[in-house]
């Protein structure tokens, strides 16, 4: 079910999350989400994409979106051209990534390390890790530990676990301790990214107002997860996917079905092509 929204103003850009949003649970891209990715490009609308993941996890999805605008991996870490060369990057302070490493170990999560071109892990046999393996397309290295090399390189800490009130303990915990030299949000219910502070959706709408020359107010912006209110409050019309909790939903100018349900092609007629021709 589809609740109404406010009158929208002008739409230039849809800014869409990937996981929970674009694609099914079962990381499937629907003819319909594809068809109406294609239907806001003929109205003249761009469309762009964001996600945790990193840019070459969302390789998969430039060819049948015909995608043209840069693409926000690990949150806004990374931004990459359709051809996955890098426009700007976001590493984290070292002193914050030892932190965010050190709580992470010390509260029972298992950790990843991202840097801008590999996933570093300590088990491959941990939750989750070949799930993802599949999800983005490529394998994980696997090392022994840490090293402060490596954690000076990394744009993503993410902390895994499948107790979600221990991670959203941790999400806040973490939020708290880092303060303004990180950013710390739940991308998934089993995963705590933590990121650069100039690394949230919130600064890929800024971002790509930037790039794009659109203001940020003529962007909607679709998406399920905590992560995604921070570019709920940058951009103009925002819209939760059904699948999304009631605080995600609360916080959103229009709630649309679940992403099982096309809730995306669903939320692109009704709140953004009805809107343009109306």
């Amino acid at each position: 079910m589809i609740k109404p929204t406010h009158a929208a103003s002008k739409i230039s850009l849809v800014l869409a999350d990937v996981d929970g949003t674009l694609l099914t649970t079962e990381k499937i891209l629907t003819p319909s989400a594809a068809e109406a990715v294609k239907a806001l490009k003929a109205a003249g609308i761009d469309f762009a994409i964001t996600s945790g993941r990193p840019p070459r996890g969302m390789a998969m999805l430039i060819a049948p979106l015909a995608l043209r605008t840069p693409i926000a991996g690990f949150n806004g870490g990374v931004f990459v051209n359709p051809d996955l060369s890098v426009i700007a990057s976001h590493t984290l302070d070292l002193a914050a990534a030892k932190e965010t490493l050190w709580m992470f170990l010390d509260r029972g999560l298992d950790a990843w390390v991202y840097t801008s071109d590999e996933w570093l892990i300590r088990n491959p046999d941990a939750p989750h890790v070949a799930r993802e393996a599949w999800t983005v397309k490529f394998d994980a290295q696997v090392v022994p530990a840490f090293t402060d090399a490596q954690l000076a390189c990394a744009v993503k800490i993410v902390g895994v676990s499948d107790d979600r009130d221990l991670l959203a303990a941790c999400e806040t915990a973490a939020q708290k301790a880092l303060g303004k030299k990180a950013s710390a949000e739940r991308s998934q219910p089993y995963y705590l990214d933590v990121t650069h502070s100039q690394a949230n959706k919130g600064e890929v709408v800024a971002t790509l107002s930037k790039l794009l020359n659109i203001p940020a107010e003529e962007i909607a912006t679709i998406g399920d997860m905590p992560n995604d209110v921070l570019m709920f409050r940058k951009g103009g019309i925002s819209i939760a996917m059904g699948n999304a909790s009631d605080e995600v939903k609360a916080q959103a100018s229009a709630v649309t079905a679940s992403n099982e349900d096309e809730g995306f092609a669903k939320a692109m007629q009704k709140f953004v092509l009805n809107a343009v021709d109306a």
